[in-house]
């Protein structure tokens, strides 16, 4: 995993949502800012839609959120710029949803799996890497975000974070 205290790696990818190229450099240097590697397909990423939204309507005023998805489209066109901003139109979601096509990013990022959670601070430093919460699809639980929602809660009222940090499940990204 991406060891805590790395900086955010620079990023300028297409933005699904609107067409156009979103730059980490657009990033609001006032605000933390969570990364989340996802993708329309894998399961664990639509076990996690609902809190992704909750995520989205609790903190997108005080965080930079953007999503991105490294998934290789040729043998995955589920995970295409088309199907993912009618997934992002379909859940409602405006923070720019980012395709990286090269893959170049994911692996900067030491990405494995979709979902993976990266939470920066204000000075773009590396927080928290990991985990929404413990469910799983088809676990019984339901999502709540709670590893996540602690690190961010911690984050912005000045606490420590918890360094006890757990790895992402869910699907590998597919490699080109």
């Amino acid at each position: 995993m991406l060891e805590l205290g790395s900086s955010l790696k620079e990023f300028n990818l297409l933005n699904v949502v609107n067409g156009n190229n979103f730059s980490s450099s657009e990033l609001d240097e006032a605000k933390p800012s969570l990364i989340m590697f996802i993708c329309n397909h894998c399961p664990y990423v639509i076990h996690y839609h609902c809190e992704i939204q909750r995520l989205a309507c609790d903190y997108a005023q005080i965080l930079n959120m953007v999503a991105i998805s490294s998934n290789d489209i040729k043998n995955y066109p589920q995970d295409g710029p088309d199907k993912m901003s009618a997934l992002w139109e379909e859940l409602g979601l405006k923070f720019p949803y980012l395709f990286d096509s090269t893959q170049k990013i994911a692996k900067s990022y030491k990405a494995e799996c979709t979902p993976e959670f990266y939470l920066f601070d204000r000075s773009q430093k590396l927080v928290y890497r990991g985990r929404l919460d413990e469910s799983s699809p088809n676990s019984g639980i339901e999502p709540t975000g709670k590893d996540l929602r602690d690190a961010i809660e911690s984050l912005i009222s000045g606490r420590e974070i918890n360094l006890n940090q757990l790895p992402s499940m869910g699907c590998n990204i597919k490699w080109i």
